[in-house]
């Protein structure tokens, strides 16, 4: 990983986030969809994730699919529910005033998961910052670079538009 390939996730991350992109327009409740998605497509790659897991970290397979994978799946499902329901509010307050909250993407998030657990640590990082709107740049331990990279793939397939998620290994 180089200063460049660092550079170069951050500026797709900020075009994807764009005011009038695809993602930024996006309705919350196609982000929860395509996390949906996201979670079937793991589901069906279950037994390749696993064995990518058990390769990157020396964990027992059974563990992996067992255990990893089946928390990996519930957590996206978890952040595919919230995309559309994590509202501001309105505050009761004295005098002629309204007052409320509005909840927005932050932006561009900055993501550096750990070795262990990688796919885990994955589905907790991006599932609420992509559930409510962000964009993603995340480095990934250059001891378990591949389930993620695998996920990058998946993440492909299930329609996130460009941009959206940038894997940078190690």
């Amino acid at each position: 990983m180089k200063k460049v390939d660092i550079d170069k996730a951050v500026k797709a991350a900020r075009k994807a986030f764009e005011f009038g992109s695809e993602w930024r327009t996006m309705d919350a409740s196609h982000r929860g969809v395509l996390l949906h998605k996201l979670a079937d497509l793991i589901e069906r790659d279950r037994v390749y994730l696993a064995s990518l897991e058990t390769l990157d970290n020396g964990k027992p397979f059974a563990d992996s699919y067992n255990i990893d994978l089946d928390a990996v799946i519930k957590c996206y499902r978890y952040y595919a529910g919230w995309a559309d329901k994590y509202h501001g509010k309105t505050i009761p307050v004295n005098g002629n005033y309204m007052c409320f909250t509005l909840h927005e993407p932050v932006g561009v998030c900055g993501q550096i998961i750990p070795w262990n657990f990688p796919l885990l640590m994955q589905a907790w990082k991006l599932g609420p910052a992509l559930a409510m709107g962000n964009t993603v740049v995340m480095k990934t331990a250059e001891q378990t670079p591949l389930s993620a990279n695998w996920v990058a793939e998946l993440i492909k397939e299930a329609g996130f538009p460009p941009g959206v998620v940038n894997i940078v290994p190690g």
